[in-house]
C-alpha cells in the first residue's frame, strides 16, 4: 500500500504536468493552423486570379466592364469566397460586390495581405484578405482583392483541440498504467539492489553481483564519488600542521602501513675514501636529497639508488644494503652499482646532455644520440629490476623521483601489474614544441603514463605535460580532473609544490650575531660589510652569470657599495665530465676575476667564489650570516635554497631576491622578484635589499616563514601519498568486483571441447 501511494504521489505529477502542457501548446497548435490555412487561402486566391485574368483584361479592353460584375457573382458561388473588388494600380477601387467592406479600400487591403496574419473583422465574422495580381506582377497592372471566410478555420481549430486533448490524456493514462505495472514487477529488485550497494555488495564486499539497471545509477555514484575525492583533496590543504608523525599516520591509515620504495639516480649519503684513508659519509648537495629524505624517515622504506661514492662498497651487506642515517638506522638504502660506460651514456649523456637543457629551455643545445639511449632504457631496466627484487608485496608504493627515470614507471607496471607508482619530476616540463626535439619523445611520454600519479611543481608545468600527451600519443584526457588514460590505465598529473623539512626545534641553533662574525672572520671581512649570498650547483640553468652581471652593475651604478658590497657565490662542482659544464665553470671564475680587478683593492675583494662542497651545517650558518639571498634561476622546477634560507632566518631578517623564472615565486611572493635576464632590474633588486629596513624585512620574513613552514615536505609528500591511497583503495575494489565476475565470464565465454 505504501508503495502504490509513492507510484501515485509520482504519476499524479505527471499526469497533471502532460495536461499543462498540453494547454500550453493549445496556442501555438491555433498559431500554426493559422499559418497553414492561410498559405492555402492565398494558394486558392492566386489560382482564381489567374483563371479570372484574362476575362476581366479582355472585358476592360473592349469597354464592357459590366461583364466583371458577372464574373464576380458567379464567382461567389465558391461558399469560402465573401467579397471581390478589383483595385488599379493607382489603388482606385474599380469594381466590388455587394458583400465588399464599404470601409475597406484598396490601400487598406494591400497593407492587411502583407502582415503575418492577414485577418481583418467584418459585420458577419473574421475573412482572409489576399490581394493578387491580374497578370504578371509589375506596375501598370489591375489586382484583384479576394476576401476568404475564415469561420471554417474556427471550426477546424476546435476539433482539432478537442482531439488533442483526448489523445493527451490517454497518453497520460496509459503512461501511467505502464509505470505503474512496471514499478511494481521491478520495485522489490531495485530496493533489494540499492540496499545491496548501500552495505558494499557488489562494490567493497562482492557478495552479490549488482543488478544490471544499477549499472548506470553505479556510473554516476563513481562521478559523484570523483568529486568528492577532489573536494577532500583540496581540504587537505587547509590542514596547517604536517610534521612526520602526521605523515606516518597517514601511512597507517590510508597505505595501512605497506611498503614504501624510493627510486633516485642520486643516494641520500656517500661513503667516501679521504686522502688519509678514512672512509667519511656525506650527504650530497641535491635539492631532490633535500626534500625526499625527510620523508623516508617517517616511512622507514627503502630507498633504491646509484652508488657513487668511492667507498659505497665498502659500507654495504652482501645484498648491497645499509641502514641509514648512520646511527639512528630509520630506513634502508639500497645502492645499484653502474659501469663507467652506463653512467656516461645514462647520467651524463641523455640524461644530462638531452632532457637537463631540453626541459629547462636553457639556450644550451641538447644533445641526442642513440647509444646513449639505449644505455638510458638498459639502466632504467636495471633499477627495475631492482624495484621488483626489494618489493615485499606485490603492490607496493613506489616514489620515482626525476627526469633519469622517464621509462622506469611502465618497467614497474610490467614487473608490478598492482604497484602504485608515484613519480615526481623535479624540474619543468617544456611546452609541446620544445620537447618535440626529443628523437624518442613517444617512448618517454607512455614510460611516465606507466604512473598512477604524475607530479610536477607547478600548474604550469602539468599543463604542458597534458598537452604534449595530447598532441603524441591517442589517449583520453579529462582536464576537468587532470587524468589521463592510456591503455586501460589512469594516471593523475597533479601539482606537488615540493619544499624542505621545517626546522621545529632551533634550540641548538647558533645565534644569528655569532654565525655572522664567524663567517665574516673567515672570509676577512669587516663588520659592516652588506653580505649577499648565493648557493647552487655550478649549473648554467642557476643563472650564476646572470647575478655575477648584476653584482658588477651595481657597483658600476652606485660606487657608494664599493668595498662595503660582498657577494659570496657558493657553487658546488657538478657533472664536470661534460664540455659544456667545464666551459662554463671557467666562464664564472673568468667573470668573477675581472670583476675584482675592476673594483676590488686593498683588503677587498667584491666577489668570493666557493667552487667547493659545502655540508648542511656550513650552508646554514652562511645563511644566517647573510644580509641578501640572490637566486636568480634561469628555468628552475622549484628551487629549495630561497626555501632554506627563510628557514634559516628565525630571526626575521635578511632579504630573498628570487627569480620569477623558479617554482618558488609562485609562493614566495613577498621576496623581490626579479626577471634574472634583465641586468639593470637585478641591480636595483641588490639596492633595495641592501637598503631595506629592519621593519620591512620583518614583515616580509614572517610571512615567508609562515608560508614555508605550512607547506612543508611532509605536506608535499602526505598530498601524494594521500592520493596514492585513494587510487590504492579504488583498485583493490575494483580487482575484488572483477575477480566476482570472472568466473561467469569466463564460464560463458569457455570453448566446447569435442
Amino acid at each position: 500500500m505504501k508503495t502504490l501511494h509513492l507510484q501515485l504521489r509520482f504519476l499524479i505529477p505527471l499526469l497533471l504536468t502532460l495536461l499543462v502542457a498540453a494547454l500550453v501548446a493549445l496556442p501555438v497548435l491555433d498559431s500554426l493552423t493559422l499559418r497553414w490555412f492561410a498559405r492555402d487561402l492565398n494558394n486558392r486566391g492566386t489560382l482564381v486570379a489567374n483563371t479570372l485574368a484574362d476575362a476581366i483584361n479582355e472585358a476592360q479592353m473592349d469597354g464592357k466592364t459590366w461583364r466583371v460584375q458577372g464574373l464576380f457573382e458567379r464567382a461567389l458561388q465558391d461558399e469560402r469566397l465573401v467579397a471581390i473588388a478589383l483595385c488599379s494600380p493607382s489603388n482606385e477601387m474599380l469594381r466590388r460586390t455587394d458583400g465588399f467592406p464599404p470601409s475597406l479600400d484598396c490601400a487598406q487591403a494591400r497593407d492587411i495581405a502583407v502582415q503575418a496574419d492577414p485577418r481583418l473583422v467584418v459585420e458577419g465574422g473574421a475573412v482572409h484578405v489576399g490581394v493578387h495580381a491580374l497578370g504578371t506582377p509589375g506596375p501598370g497592372v489591375d489586382s484583384l482583392v479576394l476576401l476568404h471566410d475564415l469561420s471554417f478555420i474556427d471550426r477546424r481549430s476546435l476539433d482539432t483541440r478537442r482531439y488533442l486533448i483526448a489523445f493527451i490524456v490517454l497518453l497520460g493514462f496509459t503512461m501511467a498504467l505502464i509505470t505503474m505495472v512496471v514499478a511494481q514487477i521491478s520495485w522489490r529488485g531495485w530496493v533489494n539492489g540499492m540496499r545491496g550497494i548501500l552495505r558494499g555488495e557488489g562494490l567493497v564486499r562482492p557478495l552479490l553481483a549488482p543488478p544490471p539497471e544499477l549499472q548506470p545509477f553505479a556510473s554516476e555514484v563513481r562521478a559523484r564519488l570523483r568529486d568528492l575525492e577532489d573536494e577532500y583533496r583540496r581540504s587537505l590543504d587547509l590542514v596547517s600542521v604536517w610534521n612526520p608523525e602526521r605523515l606516518r599516520s597517514l601511512l597507517l591509515t590510508q597505505l595501512r602501513g605497506d611498503q614504501v620504495i624510493v627510486v633516485s639516480n642520486r643516494e641520500p649519503y656517500l661513503h667516501e675514501r679521504t686522502d688519509d684513508g678514512r672512509v667519511i659519509v656525506r650527504r650530497p648537495a641535491s635539492g631532490l636529497v633535500t626534500a625526499v629524505e625527510p620523508v623516508m624517515r617517517a616511512c622507514s622504506g627503502t630507498w633504491i639508488a646509484h652508488g657513487s661514492g668511492s667507498a659505497d662498497r665498502e659500507a654495504v651487506d652482501a645484498h648491497d644494503r645499509l641502514p641509514v642515517p648512520p646511527g639512528t638506522k630509520e630506513y634502508t638504502l639500497r645502492r645499484v652499482w653502474l659501469t663507467e660506460e652506463e653512467e656516461r651514456g645514462y647520467y651524463n649523456g641523455f640524461a644530462n646532455e638531452g632532457l637537463w637543457p631540453l626541459c629547462h629551455v636553457a639556450h644550451v643545445r641538447p644533445v641526442f644520440r642513440e647509444s646513449d639511449w639505449e644505455m638510458y632504457r638498459h639502466v632504467n631496466e636495471r633499477f627495475a629490476d631492482a624495484v621488483a627484487a626489494e618489493a615485499r608485496s606485490d603492490d607496493p608504493v613506489v616514489l620515482v623521483q626525476d627526469y633519469h627515470f622517464a621509462l622506469l614507471p611502465a618497467m614497474i607496471r610490467e614487473r608490478l601489474p598492482r604497484a602504485t607508482i608515484l613519480t615526481f619530476w623535479h624540474i619543468p616540463w617544456p611546452n609541446p614544441e620544445s620537447f618535440g626535439i626529443c628523437p624518442w619523445r613517444r617512448e618517454i611520454i607512455e614510460g611516465l603514463l606507466g604512473s598512477t600519479i604524475l607530479g610536477f611543481h607547478t600548474r604550469f608545468h602539468c599543463k604542458n605535460f597534458i598537452e604534449t600527451v595530447d598532441r603524441s600519443l591517442e589517449a583520453r584526457i579529462e582536464h576537468e580532473h587532470s587524468t589521463i588514460v592510456f591503455r586501460d590505465k589512469e594516471t593523475l598529473v597533479e601539482s606537488y609544490p615540493i619544499s624542505i623539512d621545517w626546522p621545529e626545534d632551533t634550540t641548538g641553533w647558533v645565534p644569528v650575531a655569532a654565525c655572522r662574525q664567524r663567517v665574516l672572520q673567515r672570509l676577512e671581512l669587516p663588520p659592516d660589510t652588506c653580505l649577499a649570498v648565493g648557493v647552487d650547483r655550478f649549473d648554467y640553468t642557476k643563472g650564476i652569470l646572470e647575478r655575477l652581471h648584476a653584482v658588477e652593475r651595481l657597483l658600476e651604478k652606485r660606487p657608494e657599495w664599493i668595498g662595503r658590497f660582498v657577494f659570496v657565490q657558493v657553487a658546488a662542482p657538478t657533472r664536470s665530465a661534460l664540455e659544456e659544464y667545464r666551459a662554463f665553470q671557467q666562464r664564472i671564475h673568468g667573470v668573477a676575476d675581472r670583476i675584482n680587478q675592476r673594483y676590488g683593492r686593498l683588503g677587498y675583494t667584491p666577489v668570493r667564489l666557493l667552487a667547493e662542497h659545502h655540508d648542511a651545517e656550513a650552508l646554514h650558518e652562511l645563511y644566517r650570516a647573510a644580509n641578501i639571498c640572490v637566486v636568480t634561476s634561469l628555468h628552475d622546477g622549484m628551487n629549495l635554497v630561497s626555501k632554506e634560507f627563510v628557514a634559516a632566518r628565525d630571526d626575521e631578517q635578511g632579504v630573498l631576491v628570487l627569480s620569477r623564472f623558479a617554482g618558488a615565486a609562485r609562493e614566495l611572493s613577498e621576496a623581490l622578484i626579479v626577471n634574472p635576464y634583465h641586468v639593470e632590474e637585478t641591480a636595483d633588486a641588490l639596492h633595495r635589499a641592501a637598503t631595506m629596513p629592519a621593519a620591512e624585512q620583518r614583515e616580509r620574513m614572517a610571512s615567508l616563514r609562515m608560508t614555508v613552514r605550512e607547506n612543508n615536505v611532509f605536506r608535499w609528500a602526505g598530498r601524494m601519498l594521500a592520493d596514492a591511497g585513494r587510487f590504492r583503495l579504488r583498485e583493490r575494489i575494483a580487482a575484488r568486483v572483477q575477480r566476482h565476475t570472472l568466473p561467469d565470464t569466463a564460464e560463458d565465454e569457455a570453448p566446447v571441447h569435442t
